[in-house]
Formats: structure tokens, sequence, C-alpha cells
């Protein structure tokens, strides 16, 4: 059986509904995303083990996290909840790439170092 326009159309309609919907919910709280976006921003950090490499400005990350969830549930500050959430966000992806930086920097130092070995054996005729 060959696909019709009608089944295409049936299609389009309810992805135009969902949208609909999905704006909707996202204009009744515009905090929403960024609060969303913060925490997998965090949670990636987290991954990242930048607690241990870049522990100064994670805990400045969870702490603007924790601030914008307190201001998205006060009616009086709800407006700065997607600006602090922001701040967390960046905060942690900061803190993501100081450390994958650092994981990389100790890397590269381990690398150079079985070079300059491998090195050195070559140069005596040294064999392991």
């Amino acid at each position: 059986m060959k696909p019709s326009f009608a089944h295409l159309r049936r299609f389009l309609y309810v992805t135009a509904c969902v949208s609909v919907l999905c704006a909707t919910a996202l204009a009744q709280d515009p905090a929403a995303a960024e609060l969303a976006t913060a925490q997998q921003a965090v949670d990636r950090a987290d991954r990242a083990d930048a607690d241990q490499y870049a522990p100064d400005i994670m805990a400045l990350a969870r702490q603007q996290l924790e601030q914008a969830q307190r201001a998205a549930g006060d009616r009086r500050e709800r407006r700065q909840a997607p600006v602090l959430a922001q701040r967390a966000a960046v905060d942690a992806d900061l803190a993501r790439v100081q450390s994958e930086e650092a994981v990389a920097q100790t890397q590269l130092a381990q690398r150079r170092a079985e070079v300059e070995r491998l090195q050195r054996q070559l140069a005596t005729g040294e064999t392991r």
C-alpha cells in the first residue's frame, strides 16, 4: 500500500499540536528550560571529576543552581531564575573544561615521560 498525502497531513497535525503544547509549557515557565540546562551542565561536570580539578568553580556552579531553583519557586524572584541558571551552567561548563584540560595535561606528561624513557633506551641500547 502506498503512503498517501492524507497520512502526511495527519503527521503534520500531530507534530504541530505537540509543538504548540511544548511552546505553551515553556511559555508558562521560562526558567524551566534554563534550570534543566544548568542541571545537565552540573551533571556533565560531575562525570568529568570537576570536583577534583576545579572544586571552587564547581561549588559556585552548584550554589548558583540551588539559588536558581529557589528563585524559580519564589514568586518575587522568579525573573532572576533564568539568569542564575545560565550562570550555573556556564560555571559548570568551565569546571568541566578545566577538569578535562587537567586530565589531558596529565596524560601528556605521562606520554612525554614514556617517550623520553624509550629514547634513553634506544640511545644506550638497553632492552627489557
